[in-house]
């Protein structure tokens, strides 16, 4: 009897979610140790052995080789990661990492970024492997640390140091993309084709310090907040690259938009238009803020920090216009960069993703789009592995589903869950 690839989905996602791997930006939290521990046992119970690095103590990494390794073919790899961003319970209705299942909602900090994929992939994988339904290609498994900083510990560790476990890939598949939003009154499915580079920044404003209740024109408060404020109100005009302009293209035959301004197309896909609508501009958002040490005392300097994301082909031109916005009393320092991708909207893993969804969905509609943030597919670029995302969920046409990105009460259907265990097994027989 064949074993149904989303019996175990559900069950994974929980037992993944219920292991705290926070990610703090730096080695403060417990680390993704022990949910590695987890995934390399699910996989030696059903015989596909894997290999756990740790680029420190506890910021594991694991690494398996599944499918046909004697196949000629270039290798697949399929990548989630372990860690997600940390959670306050005060703020969630339920305990964050307790995994409970309310209204047939999976609640939980990684439901949707990305114990999600890792419990779906490891489901289906075990699922096809005591059935004997092994890809007819080389697979490599992946499961990283550190994605949500960067990667710097996890998937750009990897690649700098271990290349060798990922010779022979030269596509990849991973989050963020596969999911659905109604446009029209249909379901459209959208793939990761790119993503924004990365321009995480430290500014810094000086001025004189001195006594509170005295005049001070030289208040670097003052100075910071105001290129802050000309930086948060700027507005950076849309450029569409591939990606989006046939999204947009889509959009307009679904719905019978006129319109050419591209926010009035995109403001089609709903709430989902704070993650999609990001792909047509830079974007510059201040995150942290750092001044003074007594309310009667004018600091000498403060400091702030600014997410900055910039599209595809605007890596020489974004931080130089930041700095011409902030002007001449605020510095800027480049605290993480990392590149902006793009990748053609067709071929055969393309194809693979698109057959997958339309069998198990026949009124699906799929374009591409560019993602606002980064994962991992930007250390594996660094090797010339193209990357798509592609975690397919069928969603509810009122769930706000971007905004649990991240969010407070992250979480995700059940029967999403299940319905994307299916797809992903169907896409694993077309690759």
């Amino acid at each position: 009897m064949a074993h149904a690839p989303e019996s175990e989905t559900v069950q994974i996602v929980r037992d993944l979610i219920r292991i705290d791997t926070s990610n703090y930006g730096d080695s403060s939290g417990p680390g993704e140790r022990e949910a590695a521990e987890l995934v390399a046992t699910l996989l030696d119970e059903v015989g596909i052995e894997s290999t756990i690095v740790e680029s420190e103590t506890g910021r594991a990494t694991l690494v398996a080789r599944w499918g046909n390794q004697d196949s000629p073919r270039p290798g697949l790899l399929i990548h989630g990661h372990l860690d997600v961003v940390p959670a306050q319970a005060a703020d969630w209705t339920v305990d964050p990492f307790a995994a409970e299942i309310v209204d047939d909602h999976l609640y939980g900090r990684g439901a949707v970024d990305m114990k999600d994929f890792d419990g779906m992939l490891l489901s289906v994988v075990r699922a096809r492997q005591r059935d004997g339904r092994i890809p007819d290609r080389p697979i490599t498994l992946v499961f990283t640390a550190d994605e949500e900083a960067g990667g710097v510990l996890g998937s750009r560790w990897l690649v700098e140091n271990h290349p060798e476990l990922l010779e022979g890939c030269t596509e990849a598949v991973g989050e963020v993309g596969g999911f659905s939003t109604e446009v029209g009154g249909k379901r459209l499915y959208l793939l990761e084709t790119g993503e924004k580079g990365i321009a995480w920044m430290r500014l810094t404003a000086k001025g004189t310090a001195g006594h509170g209740s005295m005049q001070q024109h030289d208040n670097p408060i003052t100075h910071l907040s105001e290129a802050l404020a000309r930086l948060g109100t700027h507005a950076w005009p849309a450029e569409p690259g591939p990606s989006m302009q046939h999204l947009m293209a889509t959009i307009r035959e679904l719905t019978g938009e006129t319109s050419t301004d591209p926010d009035e197309v995109l403001r089609h896909v709903g709430p989902a238009i704070r993650m999609v609508g990001s792909g047509i501009r830079n974007s510059t958002n201040a995150t942290m803020l750092a001044a003074g040490y007594k309310h009667n005392v004018v600091p000498g300097e403060a400091t702030a920090y600014v997410d900055g994301r910039y599209l595809p082909g605007h890596q020489d031109t974004f931080v130089p216009a930041v700095r011409e916005l902030l002007g001449d009393r605020v510095s800027v320092d480049l605290h993480h960069t990392d590149d902006a991708l793009e990748y053609p909207f067709g071929g055969d893993l393309v194809d693979a993703m698109t057959v997958s969804l339309l069998k198990h969905d026949p009124a699906a509609h799929v374009a591409p789009f560019l993602m606002s943030g980064g994962t991992d597919a930007k250390a594996w670029d660094r090797l010339g592995i193209t990357s798509y995302g592609f975690v397919p969920l069928a969603l509810p046409a009122d769930l706000d589903f971007t905004a649990l990105f991240h969010g407070v009460d992250e979480r995700v259907p059940v029967a999403s869950l299940e319905h994307g265990s299916r797809v992903f097994d169907t896409f694993l027989d077309l690759v």
